[in-house]
């Protein structure tokens, strides 16, 4: 599990933000356990990815962009499109 993660809790879902530099490997452990829907910063701080858990797998949503903000309001609305909320 990943310690001390940020959450916004703005709206809901609340989505954990975690910082760059954390490994795919850890954030897939940490989904597999908590089921929380996370915003992954990756490795470049390029772009923000997010990851959730369907019940039996981690999805990941792509290219939600280079700002926190609207990265968090994208991936909510994926979330919701997909029936995740």
């Amino acid at each position: 599990m990943l310690d001390d993660l940020e959450y916004d809790d703005s709206d809901s879902p609340a989505i954990g933000l975690v910082p760059a530099g954390v490994s795919w490997e850890d954030v897939l452990d940490h989904i597999k356990i908590g089921h929380s829907p996370l915003l992954v910063q990756l490795a470049d701080g390029a772009e923000y990815t997010g990851v959730y858990w369907t019940g039996t797998e981690a999805v990941q949503v792509a290219e939600l962009g280079s700002d926190l903000e609207e990265a968090i309001d994208e991936f909510r609305a994926v979330l919701t499109e997909r029936g995740e909320v």
